[in-house]
């Protein structure tokens, strides 16, 4: 164009940054803005608006800010969508502050804002748990609408504050001559399954019906979800045959629940035919219905049938991911086969699913369960190389499996490098570090042990005290026994069956004399 001589317009220049923001070449749009002007072109408000709606769609408020203050001084007139837009930009970004402010300099410029701009607004309020301010905004609204409503309702409904929900649809919906739609009833009802208040969600369904409004395949399928969740399946069943009777299909999501409850519920062979179910109606089965369908079948020790499902869901083009290997890798840990377990942590890998702290945590709590500690120690290791998150739970397994091979010198060295790396230990760290000293004869390093636990501010419990008690009593150290019986009570420990069987049978067997005066000392 430019090489045969023609000028290019406003409105070409306009029709390229469009172009341009649409396959996501925003700064090259906004570089064509300041070509406009070597070639004695003004920008229009078309051209700015175009811009403005894409740098605020990209996150780049600034600049979209920048080009609002700039459309200004060059005459051109935005819109109310041109500040709709920054105004959502702001709001994704949670400067909620900055947005309210623009709605005030739309209000000095003489425009009024629409319910979009308050809905927007609102949204970004309640999103960051401000519901009171999202209220008093809808106050200032001449004529709110139901979208404003249910931004609001939604608002309290994920604040848990469901009561206040409520009264904004009775007390100020109704009252201003606004009906509920579909939506506004799906957030209660979701609200009250989420609480557990399912005889109030199934009066509101009732409810829907009389204000003449329909309820949907969501609105079925929360309350489905609600009752496979209070593990009550047969309220379930009877709210899918009463959404079957209106025509309505269960879709992917409600199925989902079902098979879950019924897996949870050791009901496979009836998630099964679910599952069967959702193929004759054209349902297609995702990775959670697959999931939940090999957790079941996992719990049920049915290893066999649960690859079959994997690799049934593999041919549906389904991605495995972490949960599903993860499910079946403990399922073989479980049954000690680990060699098994090892072989589907290879096709993890090999399909390019990494492995979390759960694949990790259960092969090393079954390799040092089977003694090859050092195999658990270097895949510690490999752990670390690849950056996870240690918990605890992974230094108390390793610590745990060197304790009962007898390597108590490396558990208590292992600990070192435990609070070295930030990890603070646990009771579960010091009991199980105070059993292997004490199963070493190192009864008076375990005493040390216990007395530090405590001056790190942890509490000692019962399996601490009789720990302590138990190997005392084996070493017919038994006064030894009674002292930390009765520095425990003081420390408010409450003796169980296992600490009175403890020292009255090794009482009874040293004397029956002494056995007497225990008995009498203790009562």
């Amino acid at each position: 164009m430019l090489s045969k001589g023609v000028s290019p317009t406003a409105y070409t220049f306009g029709v390229v940054m469009k172009a341009l923001c649409k396959v996501g070449e925003v700064d090259s749009a906004c570089s064509l803005l300041r070509d406009m002007t070597k070639h004695g072109c003004v920008p229009n408000s078309v051209v700015y608006q175009t811009l403005i709606h894409a740098l605020s769609e990209n996150n780049q408020v600034n600049e979209a800010l920048k080009l609002l203050d700039e459309m200004f001084l060059m005459g051109c007139t935005p819109d109310v969508q041109t500040f709709n837009d920054v105004i959502h930009g702001l709001c994704k970004l949670n400067r909620i502050h900055e947005a309210a402010k623009l709605v005030d300099r739309m209000l000095h410029r003489g425009f009024s804002p629409d319910n979009i701009t308050y809905g927007v607004l609102m949204h970004g309020l309640c999103r960051m748990g401000k519901v009171d301010e999202a209220r008093a905004l809808l106050n200032k609204v001449p004529a709110p609408n139901a979208v404003l409503f249910n931004t609001l309702i939604n608002g309290y409904v994920t604040s848990g504050r469901f009561y206040e929900a409520k009264d904004v649809m009775y007390d100020c919906m109704l009252s201003i001559g606004c009906a509920p739609d579909v939506f506004t009833f799906n957030m209660l009802i979701h609200g009250l399954c989420k609480k557990g208040s399912l005889t109030s969600a199934c009066r509101l369904v009732n409810e829907m019906a009389i204000r003449g409004c329909e309820p949907n395949v969501v609105t079925y399928t929360t309350l489905i979800d609600g009752f496979c969740k209070a593990g009550q399946l047969e309220e379930a069943s009877d709210v899918l045959n009463e959404m079957s009777a209106k025509g309505l299909s269960l879709n992917t999501v409600g199925y989902n629940c079902l098979i879950c409850a019924l897996c949870k519920d050791e009901k496979v062979n009836e998630a099964l035919e679910m599952l069967g179910e959702m193929s004759r109606k054209g349902c297609k089965p995702d990775i959670f219905t697959f999931n939940s369908l090999i957790f079941g079948l996992c719990k049920a020790s049915k290893i066999d049938e649960a690859l079959g499902v994997y690799r049934d869901m593999l041919l549906e083009g389904v991605i495995a991911n972490t949960v599903t290997f993860n499910t079946l890798i403990h399922a073989f840990l479980r049954r000690g086969e680990i060699r098994e377990a090892f072989k589907l942590v290879n096709e993890m890998l090999f399909r390019g699913c990494p492995l979390d702290i759960i694949t990790y945590n259960g092969l090393i709590k079954a390799l040092c369960k089977a003694g090859a500690v050092e195999k658990g120690l270097a895949l510690f290791e490999e752990m670390m190389r690849k950056g996870l998150n240690i918990n605890n739970i992974s230094c108390n397994i390793l610590i745990n499996g060197l304790c009962r091979v007898g390597k108590v010198h490396n558990a208590l060295e292992f600990l070192r490098d435990m609070i070295h790396r930030g990890l603070m230990p646990d009771i579960v760290t010091y009991n199980t570090l105070i059993n292997g000293l004490c199963k070493m004869r190192r009864l008076q390093e375990a005493w040390n042990l216990f007395d530090r636990l405590q001056l790190e501010g942890i509490r000692p419990d019962a399996i601490t005290y009789n720990t302590l008690i138990c190997w005392h009593c084996k070493e017919d150290m038994l006064d030894n026994a009674y002292l930390i019986l009765h520095k425990g009570v003081e420390n408010g420990f409450i003796p169980n069956n296992v600490t009175w069987y403890l020292l009255v049978s090794n009482f009874v067997k040293e004397s029956a004399e002494e056995s007497q005066t225990f008995s009498s000392d203790l009562f």
